[in-house]
């Protein structure tokens, strides 16, 4: 694998952590399975591209794409999933049809084509990385993924609220009866990790571009990723993500016609070793 694919592999990594960071704090904390993440992702990516254009602030865009979707999240989160919780199944049933739905009003609002989110000028062209010329902006996200991660980890491990996260799956009557609010921090989760999809879905969306299929792509990579990984890990998200990215990247190279089963195939060779993931554990 070249320098060239390799930083492919590395970027799309970086994105699909972003995604998925999200998406483990939802399915692997808060044990809920939410199928309209990438709904969210590509529903935020398009509102992202929508205000960029706008206002021609890639900044604007994305605040305004991660508080868009956290608004979607507030009422998903409130107006149903508040009725279905502890039954997996109805959850799946329910998320999917949120994210049937999503896919419709984007369809009605901004039609079936293509577009991509306007990219600032300051990171438009290509840089040198190792004698190797290579776009900026792909770099970025390489940069924003490492912060993000690095952020999860301070937030999930050396706060309060990180605490009161991991106490409250455990064990959250006792959290409530310490006088915690624990609805009120799964609230917040919830909402920060549809942020989260809302912000990928902008980053995604200057260099995979947006599209109608886009959200189950991204579902399809994310799901990997927690699965490998293991669902709750911040580390087994990042390490699932670096493989996918760098699987996905290798099987479009050399095996175009293999692609997912270079990703999948190991998969599912993984759990047949570890069902719970590289570093999932039991609950």
């Amino acid at each position: 694998m070249s320098l060239f694919q390799l930083l492919n592999g590395l970027t799309f990594a970086a994105l699909l952590f972003v995604v998925a960071s999200g998406f483990t704090l939802i399915f692997g904390l808060l044990r809920i399975v939410n199928l309209a993440h990438g709904a969210l992702y590509l529903f935020g990516g398009y509102i992202g591209f929508s205000i960029a254009v706008k206002t021609g602030s890639f900044i604007v865009g994305g605040i305004g794409a991660m508080a868009a979707i956290a608004a979607i999240g507030f009422v998903l989160d409130q107006g149903l999933l508040r009725f279905v919780r502890g039954n997996e199944l109805r959850q799946v049933l329910l998320t999917l049809g949120v994210a049937f739905f999503l896919n419709d009003l984007a369809l009605v609002i901004w039609g079936g084509d293509s577009f991509t989110v306007p990219i600032p000028e300051f990171l438009r062209g290509g840089v040198r990385v190792f004698g190797t010329f290579y776009p900026k902006y792909r770099l970025f996200v390489l940069v924003m993924g490492i912060l993000v991660f690095i952020g999860l980890w301070v937030l999930l491990n050396h706060t309060r609220l990180g605490a009161l996260i991991r106490a409250g799956v455990d064990d959250a009557e006792m959290v409530e009866a310490s006088g915690v609010n624990i609805r009120r921090v799964f609230l917040f989760t919830f909402l920060f990790g549809s942020a989260l999809a809302g912000l990928a879905g902008l980053m995604g969306g200057a260099f995979l571009s947006l599209y109608p299929s886009a959200d189950a792509e991204i579902l399809t990579f994310s799901l990997a990723v927690v699965i490998i990984g293991g669902r709750g890990s911040l580390v087994g998200v990042a390490v699932g993500s670096l493989l996918v990215g760098l699987l996905n990247t290798l099987g479009q190279v050399m095996f175009p016609e293999l692609a997912y089963f270079v990703i999948f195939g190991p998969m599912a060779v993984l759990l047949a070793f570890r069902p719970l993931g590289l570093f999932g554990r039991a609950t």
